[in-house]
């Protein structure tokens, strides 16, 4: 993961006053040094950069293509409404807001409302526009969970099996007696702190072996994702609480991409793009050795993102054809053990539940999520036929317990429920 995007309380950044344009980020030819952006130096991954940065990840790393393939793009009608930006809510932290301003307050780069498959909302800012890739981050992660658990699902993937069984590689590791479903749904009793500010915590480690850190002074660690992960000792047992480890998707990516014999750019085409009608090309960044970051690496359009949610929203029906299984979709919607997930600790997601890299809420819209650090969401609410498909470059990295889910969870409930109402 990237190396700390954080800012200080004090320099009360705003939307406006980070616009990467304004700020003339990346603008010339060449840009001059001060607002020039570059991977090899980490000033890619620093705010206000990060507002460009997010947006043009194919030009600081390396990619592999998600293809959409060369049938025509699935239908995504279109009728705006002027009601939505004044919807009004009341933050965790007890701040009334409305809709429009809290688009603002995270940062958001691109955002698309479906109601009942029809674009009701839709906003682009900083440096995104409708046909550009953003990097989803950790929306990544419910690709690979879903992938897998179609695997499962047509019985070429035993969630019950050992790890083992499928990546004998990592034996004598934290995973070497952790099963399928373990890494599936992040129980695993593993040494892995994925906090973004630590310098010594192990996710900016995973950053330095898939490329997207500065290695240290020094440094003689691993320097592709899978030696990474063989290097990953246990702490405590499996199957006893939920905790949130990057480590674990890219655990299961490996199984994924063995059982399917297949990288998972080439498969997330096959299995799902191309299927999708999707309107662009995504992409997903690789590692030294040319694997994907399964965990975080994915870089898709704003709209196909919200195609993406309304075929789950769907049942995995979508563009006229079953994508994904409707056992698979009513699975993760079920959720799993929420008391496994309460001992996390996220105060601001009372009730919810991790099943297959998604987050799931149990409200009363039984809305469901994939999430991304730095505001990334795919939020599916199906009790109230609505989907958000959010990109962002908020300062602040992590969702839960921090000022992004206190603002955006009490923000789409209430326009859940304004939708709802008619």
């Amino acid at each position: 993961m990237p190396d700390s995007t954080q800012v200080t309380p004090s320099a009360a950044p705003t939307a406006a006053s980070t616009d990467p344009a304004a700020l003339g980020v990346m603008q010339g030819v060449p840009p001059p040094p001060e607002r020039t952006v570059r991977a090899s130096d980490a000033t890619s991954w620093r705010f206000p950069n990060t507002r460009w940065s997010f947006s043009h990840q194919r030009e600081l790393g390396p990619s592999a293509a998600v293809r959409r393939g060369p049938g025509a793009a699935a239908a995504l009608p279109c009728a705006l409404r002027d009601d939505l930006d004044a919807v009004p809510f009341v933050t965790q932290d007890g701040r009334p807001m409305t809709w429009g301003e809290s688009v603002d307050e995270t940062f958001a780069d691109g955002l698309v409302v479906l109601h009942r498959g029809v674009v009701v909302y839709e906003t682009y800012r900083g440096a995104l526009s409708p046909e550009r890739p953003h990097l989803a981050m950790s929306v990544t992660k419910s690709f690979c969970g879903l992938l897998a658990a179609m695997l499962a699902h047509e019985g070429a993937l035993d969630p019950a099996a050992p790890v083992t069984d499928y990546v004998p590689e990592l034996a004598g590791t934290a995973f070497g007696d952790a099963t399928v479903r373990h890494v599936m749904d992040m129980t695993t009793g593993v040494r892995y702190r994925e906090d973004y500010v630590d310098p010594d915590a192990e996710v900016r480690f995973y950053g330095v072996a898939a490329g997207w850190s500065r290695p240290p002074p020094g440094y003689a660690g691993p320097a592709t994702i899978f030696d990474f992960l063989r290097t990953l000792k246990k702490e405590g047992e499996h199957g006893q609480a939920f905790a949130y480890k990057t480590c674990n998707t890219e655990v299961l990516g490996w199984i994924v991409q063995r059982v399917a014999g297949q990288a998972f750019a080439d498969l997330l085409s096959e299995r799902i793009w191309r299927r999708l009608g999707a309107e662009e090309d995504g992409y997903v960044m690789v590692d030294g050795t040319g694997f994907a970051l399964c965990g975080a690496g994915l870089n898709v359009t704003t709209r196909d993102l919200a195609r993406f949610g309304e075929m789950m929203r769907c049942g995995g029906a979508f563009n006229g054809q079953q994508i994904v299984p409707r056992a698979v979709v009513d699975d993760i919607a079920a959720g799993a053990r929420t008391q496994d997930f309460a001992k996390a600790g996220y105060v601001t997601l009372p009730g919810w539940s991790y099943r297959n890299q998604w987050w799931v809420s149990h409200n009363r819209f039984g809305a469901y999520t994939a999430r991304g650090i730095h505001g990334q969401v795919c939020y599916v609410a199906p009790g109230a036929e609505m989907v958000v498909a959010r990109f962002a470059s908020h300062p602040t990295a992590a969702n839960g317990n921090g000022p992004l889910d206190r603002i955006s969870l009490p923000a789409y409930e209430a326009l859940a429920a304004h939708l709802s109402a008619g």
